[in-house]
Order: C-alpha cells, then structure tokens, then sequence
C-alpha cells in the first residue's frame, strides 16, 4: 500500500519523529517523485508566464506548483525539489540573469516553508495565508540580500524595493493558493494522494 494512504490520521506535526520518518518514506515513494518532477515541469512552463500590474510589479505563477509539491510530497522531498525546479529552470528558461546558488536556496527554503505549513495537516485559509506570509518575508531579506550581492545598489535599497513588492503581493497570492487548493484538496484526496485531514473541503482556520 503506498505511504500516503497509510495511517491517515498520523503525523499531523513536524514536532514529531514520526512525521519525519513519514516524509522520509514519502520521499523514497516513486508516485511522489513523479509527482514532483510534473510539478517542476510546471514550474518551469509557469515561469514564462506573468501578469504585469506596474512598475516592475508582476502576478507569477510559479509558486503554485511548489506549494501543490509541498502539500502532497512532504519536507524532505520538497527541499529536493527545490534545489531541482531552481537548476532547471534557470538552464531551460533562464531570462539572462547570472546564475546564483543563493536563488536556488531561496527556493529550497521556500518550498520546505509550504511544506511544514500542509503536509499532513488540515489545510486552512488561515494557515496558506501565514505560509505565503512566511515565504515572501523571506524572499524579502534573503532575495534582497542576493540581489546587493550580484549588483550595485545597496542592501536596503533592495530591501525597500522588494518589502513593497512582496506586501502588495500577499493577498493576491494567498488569494491564488486559496482557490487552487479550494479545488485540488477535495480531489488529491479522492486519489489517495493525501490523508485524512483533507477529507473536509478547505476551512477559515
């Protein structure tokens, strides 16, 4: 029987071993693992695809499949995945930016934050809002720092630039995850693909 459809209502918690040793396990299960390389695929031809709004200030589509990664593969596998989804995508569709590990830690931290906030848990609006929340202060400090590091300008300068950026952002993102786990959660488990907290349809808190 495959990880994810045993002991349902078990390892609700990074504070436990257990749930360690699930992800673990999860990470060692081959539909797990295709299923992080379609979310990479997904990431890669999301990333050619955006919305601008002003000045710079744009609706990508990239973090969704991370986040779907997170939720159904689990910690351990979602730092894998973002180490992967950042080398790839900078080779297959790289804008001509340098290339730079500190972006490809970004992502792996980015992707580990969502993880922690849905793996085996009940999914909530309120916890994909403090997820999102999570994630963009720390695209704020460390894509700010990356960016004083390859360029000119200055830290704070970055900082500024990117803190307006990713506060404008933050309740269109959320609003983004709200509504495609809204519609996912209620079919990934239907296919087995999450436990048993997801049986409800997606809560406030």
């Amino acid at each position: 029987m495959p990880i994810f459809q045993q002991n349902r209502t078990m390892f609700k918690t990074p504070f436990s071993a257990a749930y360690w040793r699930c992800a673990m396990k999860e990470f060692r299960s081959l539909r797990s693992l295709v299923f992080a390389a379609l979310m990479i695929a997904a990431c890669i031809i999301l990333s050619k695809f955006s919305i601008p709004i002003y000045a710079g200030l744009k609706i990508s589509f990239g973090f969704l499949a991370r986040a779907l990664c997170a939720l159904v593969c689990g910690p351990v596998t979602a730092l894998v995945f973002g180490a992967a989804e950042d080398t790839l995508s900078f080779f297959l569709a790289s804008s001509g930016e340098p290339y730079f590990p500190g972006y490809m830690l970004t992502t792996m931290l980015g992707t580990l934050i969502y993880a922690l906030f849905f793996y085996r848990a009940r999914v909530t609006v309120l916890r994909i809002f403090l997820a999102k929340l999570c994630t963009n202060v720390m695209n704020v400090f460390l894509g700010s720092l990356w960016s004083a590091i390859l360029y000119s300008k200055g830290y704070l300068y970055y900082m500024t630039n990117s803190m307006v950026k990713n506060t404008l952002m933050l309740p269109v993102q959320t609003l983004m995850l709200v509504v495609l786990f809204g519609a996912l959660v209620p079919v990934l488990y239907r296919m087995g693909a999450l436990p048993n907290q997801a049986e409800r349809r997606l809560a406030f808190i």
